[in-house]
């Protein structure tokens, strides 16, 4: 499937037009029960809405809902996730999933971890930053960017290599117990390169 599926959760955005300048016209929407607040500000329409509606309350509009129990194993994000990902989509991106409740964002943050090793492109972007996997593929950084930073999140990974920035690396290992990764710079007029060979590591582009 070529259209991208944004997943729109409930946490706090203040940004709407960064938000909305990432939006496409063929986008497909789905909104996680509180998510919805954010639905007129967005200014599109849900093509499905998926939540336990325990922090909205249904709105019941003529769009297809999944109604799902308050007690699961997994958050309405997750549901709608992977409920996403059995339709054929490919493509991710994660808006209104960062803040408020730090157990709630790092449960998002690991979606991207769980749509990279099926494969499928993902991203999610708040007020301040957009955020990928970085693993099998090269990812480059433009200099429009002020900072970015390499944490990781899982495991180790090995053969790390950062190109056109302020602080290069080469064949380098970064683990969960030591993040030197953070707060990097493109080179001015430069787009910064980071790989890795083994392992996987969460990007973080400030803007």
């Amino acid at each position: 499937m070529n259209r991208r599926c944004v997943i729109v959760g409930g946490a706090a955005i203040d940004n709407y037009e960064f938000v909305k300048s990432c939006l496409r016209d063929d986008d497909f929407f789905v909104f996680c029960d509180s998510g919805l607040k954010h639905m007129d500000a967005l200014g599109v329409q849900a093509d499905l809405i998926v939540g336990d509606f325990d922090s909205h309350e249904n709105p019941h509009l003529f769009v297809e809902t999944i109604v799902l129990p308050c007690e699961k194993d997994d958050t309405d994000t997750v549901y709608a996730v992977k409920e996403a990902v059995k339709r054929g989509f490919s493509e991710f991106l994660l808006v209104g999933t960062v803040g408020g409740r730090l157990d709630h964002t790092l449960g998002n943050v690991s979606i991207l971890l769980y749509l990279d090793s099926l494969g499928k492109k993902a991203q999610l972007i708040d007020d301040y930053s957009e955020m990928e996997i970085v693993s099998k593929e090269p990812v480059f950084i433009e200099d429009r960017y002020a900072y970015f930073s390499l944490l990781n999140i899982t495991g180790l990974a090995e053969g790390v290599t950062i190109r056109n920035a302020k602080y290069p690396l080469e064949n380098a290992a970064i683990t969960c117990e030591y993040q030197y990764g953070i707060s990097n710079e493109p080179l001015p007029g430069k787009t910064a390169q980071v790989s890795v060979a083994n392992g996987r590591l969460l990007l973080i582009k400030v803007r």
